[in-house]
């Protein structure tokens, strides 16, 4: 990967985090662990890719620390501000809100692909696209600030570990389950899938790294919000279900039956 796609792509996490809580961020502190033999020049990429993300959404970096490291390491913390009246959380959805996401999903899993396998057949504009979204994910910091703004969004975070284990997420600290109705699939997972025989729903499931928004949003507010939303980001919130009673996270199929959906994405504890 460029350096200054890996600088970017770290920024975007961090943001990322900031976005789901309806805040602005502010500054950047950035730990490098420079490895034995990494060039300058790299690093100075890398920086260039971090320092342009955060800039884009008023954050500048303001320091960190430098030191040696068996292996190239970057950790970044990101600060950020917001009105406590705004503050979003996790744990705020209740039984009955509709969740929705910000976008359509698994295209960074598809662009991994890509980098793993290139799977044959793909017309090449396809692959770069992919790849591209991969690379340079955007943080929905707008986005995530303007939701914040309605007192009938009851709960955020967002899709980095994949719908699958971030809504589990969320519902669980809501103290309640979830259905999911219909899962977003982006149209590059739905290319990049089929060429390489895979399920473009897992892609979107539980590939992660979009850095969508989830949204948990009170139910008679959902539409007037949806169609605000869409005229002020030209594309749709996107209803994927709904928060329940009860425990555990479920996949409704389009003749009405249900089957428990297994949290299959990234978990950062997991050996």
């Amino acid at each position: 990967m460029p350096a200054a796609a890996a600088g970017h792509r770290a920024m975007a996490a961090n943001l990322s985090d900031i976005a789901a809580m309806g805040a602005r961020p502010i500054l950047v502190t950035v730990a490098l662990g420079v490895a034995p033999g990494t060039a300058q020049e790299w690093i100075l990429e890398c920086y260039r890719g971090m320092s342009a993300l955060a800039a884009a959404h008023g954050a500048r970096i303001a320091g960190g620390d430098i030191v040696s490291s068996p292996a190239l390491t970057l950790a970044l913390t990101v600060v950020g501000e917001v009105s406590r009246s705004r503050l979003k959380r996790r744990d705020g959805g209740r039984p009955g809100d509709v969740v929705a996401v910000t976008g359509p999903l698994g295209a960074s899993r598809a662009g991994l692909e890509i980098l793993r396998r290139s799977p044959p057949g793909l017309p090449a504009e396809v692959g770069a696209a992919a790849l591209r979204a991969f690379e340079r994910p955007e943080p929905r910091v707008r986005e995530g600030r303007w939701l914040a703004s309605s007192a009938h969004v009851h709960a955020m975070m967002d899709s980095s570990d994949g719908l699958s284990t971030d809504l589990t997420r969320l519902a669980a600290a809501s103290g309640a389950g979830a259905t999911v109705d219909d899962v977003p699939i982006h149209a590059l997972a739905e290319a990049v899938a089929r060429a390489a025989g895979d399920d473009p729903a897992a892609y979107a499931l539980d590939g992660g790294e979009d850095f969508e928004l989830i949204v948990a949003v009170a139910p008679r507010a959902f539409a007037h919000l949806a169609a605000a939303y869409r005229a002020r980001f030209g594309r749709p919130l996107i209803a994927v279900g709904r928060l329940e009673r009860g425990a555990g996270l479920r996949l409704r199929r389009a003749g009405g039956d249900e089957r428990e959906l297994v949290a299959a994405g990234w978990d950062h504890l997991k050996p």
